[in-house]
């Protein structure tokens, strides 16, 4: 089978969309641009869609070589039959074609490698078939040398023996096939280590079958291995393991002596080879499925946190809220730009409330603020409560912004670019009042990892967690599209087709130049090709160009058909976008060409429909009951406002206003059965839940979004 059948098969997608895809990736395409500008090339593919048929090339093309790596190994061996390079060469699944090799890897000195040198083999293969003798006899010509008597002949011989069996195809995947359907992953407490690694205490004497095992459970378990608490392994029923090798070696009775030599070898081969290699094997591959699964959580929470609705180009007062050392204020102008900052201590020990409450209202009608963004961290009920209390001279709205990694900006390189003259405080409030104001832009110059959704993020595979985030990261600020002229040079960076150096040469040229007036003007950014040109245009947006398309999604390349969908219709551009009647009255077969299909076209129209709209909603204001500030005023029974913070695989947490989230189990998410929480739940989502117990001593609020 070839690498585009093998895809097609295991995506059920057809091979020629397929091929077409991997053409386009492999010209340089992104995956936005195919999936936003190339729907006629692919059949109409999705970002998705895209990305796995990228991971599984990728993927197939690294086996290609691996096996490259084994045809030639085995060639310098001489060993390589016509037979033998025809199963390589067919052979798609990585631990098959280990197996095919294993027998001819180079040997590292193994028992059965030293026993050989020592000339045994010959007395391995007499043992080996089973024949009624007397081995003691057998293994009497062999003692000589380094082969001190029969026992060492016959225990050398019986090192070869094992090593066969380890080698043997049909007993490793008689292995696998049983630890696939019945090994059990168990976990002890190491000794002595109980109150250092109380947090695993769930996982002291744990065991459960690998296959039903979830994924936070496994992560969770080889976290606390790798810190030395506890002793991993996983492993089927032993005798069932050692029954089915018997079956496939044994050939004698029990009272033949060559029998009771191979049983032996038999169940050290077991223990000592095959078992520890199947185990390693399904170590990594309940790891990487775990992995995996804590990845697809984090994406969609990182999709939901990058795509939460915009207060948008207002003037915000951030505050990043704090007692001793007070709450730091900001204020920005529409466009995010610092005006002005300050400290107020309106809480104790100062306890200046008047004080600081005059100087938040001077500055809100100084710089004519619009709303109040207040950090979720600490001091910040009570922050929201003293900025709530205050009456300004115009309506003022307030909210309560996630503060998670503001800190990791505010230390960072990034914001030291930004504001060199001010300290990391000042930063971090600067971040807040713009998270609310366009959070994908302001998220986007933190390491995803480090926004605190999802879950054991740090030990997960980190390479593919970063591409898999990167990828997250660039599809929302693609489908939201980006203001040339107002975007920050990391927000730039991820547009389709630009990366560092363009994003670097974008500001540089504004700054140089001035406000881009029309797409065609970004030819002139050094460095600029035709081909970054076709993969970033569609995703930039023009505010007050000449041309009303350079602030839509339509792409360049598709300016020439709506000009004629104006002449035709004997109207410009502008009258064709404004009035919904002229483009109903279109017959968009007309524009069909052999590049240019209905899906490009309906897109087109969509797009005239609402040019340069920003597809995320629009924010909501949200308000905790006001009773409760701390764990020890929820009671049982309780019903309560809150706001999802975070969701994993077993439910989600949710703030009712107190320093704690507390947990929705996924069995307290409704009244039905629930896989996937994000069924019922998205981030930042406004909920009502019920208190179902608060342990105090260990800060935990277990809730129900049960009716």
């Amino acid at each position: 089978m070839t690498i585009i059948s093998l895809i097609s098969s295991a995506l059920n997608i057809k091979a020629s969309q397929i091929e077409k895809t991997i053409q386009l990736l492999d010209s340089g395409a992104t995956i936005p641009f195919i999936s936003r500008y190339r729907k006629e090339v692919t059949g109409g593919l999705d970002e998705v869609q895209i990305a796995s048929i990228k991971e599984q090339n990728d993927k197939l093309n690294e086996l290609v070589k691996r096996k490259e790596t084994i045809l030639k190994s085995i060639e310098e061996q001489e060993k390589l039959t016509p037979e033998l390079k025809t199963r390589i060469e067919n052979c798609w699944v990585s631990s098959e074609l280990e197996d095919i090799y294993l027998p001819y890897k180079p040997k590292r000195q193994t028992r059965a490698e030293i026993a050989r040198k020592k000339g045994l083999e010959p007395l391995a293969k007499v043992i080996m078939a089973q024949q009624p003798i007397n081995v003691e006899s057998k293994a009497e010509p062999f003692v000589k040398g380094d082969v001190k008597n029969v026992r060492d002949a016959i225990s050398g011989a019986c090192d070869i023996i094992a090593e066969w069996i380890n080698e043997d195809e049909y007993a490793r995947n008689s292995i696998r096939n049983l630890f696939e359907r019945e090994a059990v992953i168990t976990a002890k407490v190491v000794k002595g280590k109980e109150e250092e690694g109380d947090k695993y205490r769930d996982y002291f004497d744990f065991s459960e079958k690998l296959a039903k095992a979830s994924s936070h459970r496994i992560l969770a378990i080889r976290r606390g291995e790798s810190e030395g608490i506890l002793r991993v392994s996983i492993s089927p029923d032993e005798d069932a393991a050692l029954e089915r090798l018997d079956k496939r070696f044994i050939k004698g009775d029990n009272d033949n002596e060559a029998t009771n030599c191979v049983a032996d070898a038999i169940e050290d081969s077991y223990k000592r080879l095959l078992k520890p290699s199947i185990e390693t094997e399904f170590a990594a591959l309940s790891k990487q499925k775990a992995d995996e699964e804590a990845i697809r959580v984090f994406i969609e929470n990182l999709r939901q946190l990058l795509l939460a609705p915009p207060l948008g180009q207002k003037r915000v007062l951030g505050i990043d809220p704090g007692y001793r050392t007070g709450c730091k204020l900001v204020c920005l102008d529409a466009e995010g730009n610092l005006l002005h900052n300050e400290t107020i201590y309106p809480h104790p020990p100062q306890n200046e409330t008047s004080k600081a409450g005059n100087k938040v209202v001077k500055l809100v009608s100084t710089y004519n603020i619009d709303a109040i963004a207040i950090g979720n961290g600490t001091a910040s009920r009570e922050t929201e409560r003293f900025i709530t209390n205050l009456r300004y001279e115009k309506e003022v709205k307030v909210f309560v912004v996630s503060e998670n990694g503001a800190s990791i900006y505010s230390a960072s390189k990034i914001a030291r670019e930004e504001f060199p003259n001010y300290d990391v405080t000042v930063r971090g409030a600067v971040s807040i009042g713009r998270r609310l104001m366009d959070p994908l832009a302001e998220l986007v110059k933190i390491d995803p990892k480090s926004i605190g959704v999802g879950q054991y993020q740090h030990d997960v595979d980190q390479s593919k967690l970063k591409s898999s985030l990167d990828l997250t990261v660039e599809s929302c600020v693609n489908l939201v599209g980006v203001n040339v002229n107002t975007a920050s040079k990391h927000l730039l960076t991820y547009v389709s087709g630009l990366g560092p150096t363009l994003a670097q040469n974008i500001v540089n040229y504004r700054a140089e130049h001035g406000a881009f007036t029309s797409r065609k003007e970004l030819m002139k950014v050094a460095r600029m090709g035709d081909k970054a040109f076709e993969q970033c245009a569609g995703f930039l947006r023009i505010d007050g160009s000449d041309n009303p398309l350079d602030n839509s999604a339509v792409h360049p390349e598709s300016y020439h058909i709506v000009e004629r969908m104006a002449k035709d219709l004997n109207c410009s551009v502008q009258e064709l976008i404004r009035n919904k009647e002229l483009k109903k009255s279109l017959d968009l077969k007309k524009y069909i060409t052999d590049t240019v299909g209905l899906p490009t076209l309906n897109d087109i129209i969509e797009e005239l429909d609402k040019p340069g709209r920003d597809p995320r909603k629009g924010i909501k204001m949200f308000e905790f009951d006001p009773n409760i500030r701390t764990i020890d005023d929820l009671r049982e029974g309780m019903v309560l406002p809150g706001i999802v913070t975070n969701i994993t695989n077993f439910g989600c947490f949710v703030d009712v206003g107190i320093k704690e989230n507390g947990l929705v189990h996924v069995s307290e998410l409704a009244d039905r059965f629930i896989s996937d929480p994000t069924e019922i739940v998205s981030l930042h989502q406004h909920v009502e839940v019920k208190v179902l117990s608060v342990d105090v001593s260990r800060k935990r609020v277990q809730l129900s979004m049960k009716k």
